[in-house]
């Protein structure tokens, strides 16, 4: 929804107040030092001005398929003013080549289980063509173990996802990471989060820790 306090284009998701300083956190840790985070789906665009604004060393690359979105992340830009958020990109992980060279990290919060699942193996196929060799890609929702969910809510979740499109759904967090490994993506951390959601951590053909 648009913020009624602004008379421009800045949507605000209640969502992402609630859960970015719970992903920061994880963020300060695993993300390189500098370089630059391509982030996919960037939604809103509350997330791309939070994130840079606390990770000043670091560019901030935001991205959205939506053209509506791209216009409340460019509105939110230009509100915060801040030199290492960039532009957003026109970006539908299933066109490729993705429309950046490189990158030394993805995020990726709260997509995959909106979108067909054809959309998460685009996700790291497109990763490992952009980033570089060690590069960090960090994914952000709710997840089901062994293929049984984690939570009452968290079923009924995916039951009303599923009743708007059949292919949507929370995914199993053991076939992602299949898919991720089968990229170059091996899994080095999956971290439990507020609200029964996992940060997921895969670094570019590093050993898996998790």
């Amino acid at each position: 929804m648009t913020d009624p306090g602004t008379s421009d284009a800045r949507a605000v998701a209640p969502a992402a107040e609630r859960n970015r300083d719970a992903i920061l956190t994880v963020l300060r840790r695993v993300l390189p030092g500098t370089g630059t985070v391509l982030e996919i789906a960037s939604g809103t665009g509350q997330h791309a001005v939070y994130f840079a604004a606390a990770l000043p060393n670091l560019t901030w690359q935001p991205s959205d398929a939506d053209a509506a979105a791209r216009d409340s992340i460019a509105a939110w830009r230009a509100h915060a003013g801040l030199a290492n958020l960039r532009a957003p990109l026109a970006l539908d992980v299933c066109g490729q080549p993705w429309p950046i060279d490189v990158a030394q990290a993805l995020v990726c919060i709260n997509m995959i289980h909106i979108a067909p699942w054809a959309a998460a193996e685009h996700l790291f196929a497109g990763a490992a063509e952009v980033l570089s060799p060690d590069g960090t890609l960090f994914l952000y929702g709710p997840y089901k173990r062994g293929g049984e969910h984690t939570s009452p809510g968290n079923a009924a979740f995916d039951a009303q996802l599923r009743s708007r499109n059949p292919a949507w759904g929370v995914r199993d967090m053991e076939v992602v990471t299949q898919l991720a490994s089968s990229h170059g993506f091996p899994l080095i951390e999956a971290v439990p989060m507020p609200a029964n959601n996992f940060s997921l951590v895969f670094r570019k053909g590093s050993p898996s820790r998790a």
